[in-house]
């Protein structure tokens, strides 16, 4: 099902830009606008993604534990209530739909990081002996 031109103009006029670019296995620290009375605070989520829906209403799914309590919590990408979003650091995942976490408690949750500063210091390292032979 295809969208009216019109709606499809509106929704690219209303998409946000700065977001970070984060997948699913990905530990994001969501801002969040609560409202109380007349006063205005953010307060951070930081949790897994476990789940990414795209297009014009797209969601994505975060889920922390807490206190031994599992929270999922699903925000729209293009809300007013999400004040930015931060990628804390990501893991290697095989899926794009991570639901088998909601079984799994303690150790068996873990995700396996992936080390992004030591991937770039092995490229700057093989660079420079390559550079050298």
């Amino acid at each position: 099902m295809s969208i009216h031109p019109i709606m499809q103009k509106l929704a690219a006029k209303l998409e946000r830009t700065d977001l970070p670019n984060f997948n699913a296995g990905d530990t994001v620290r969501v801002q969040v606008k609560i409202k109380e009375g007349d006063k205005e605070r953010l307060q951070a989520f930081e949790g897994i993604v476990i789940a990414k829906k795209l297009g014009p209403q797209g969601t994505f799914t975060v889920r922390k534990m807490s206190f031994g309590q599992g929270v999922e919590r699903i925000f729209p990408f293009n809300s007013k209530v999400v004040d930015k979003v931060e990628k804390v650091r990501s893991y290697e995942v095989r899926r794009s739909k991570l639901f088998y976490l909601r079984a799994l408690r303690g150790k068996a949750a873990r995700l396996r990081e992936v080390d992004t500063k030591a991937a770039r210091a092995a490229a700057v390292q093989s660079q420079k002996t390559a550079a050298a032979v």
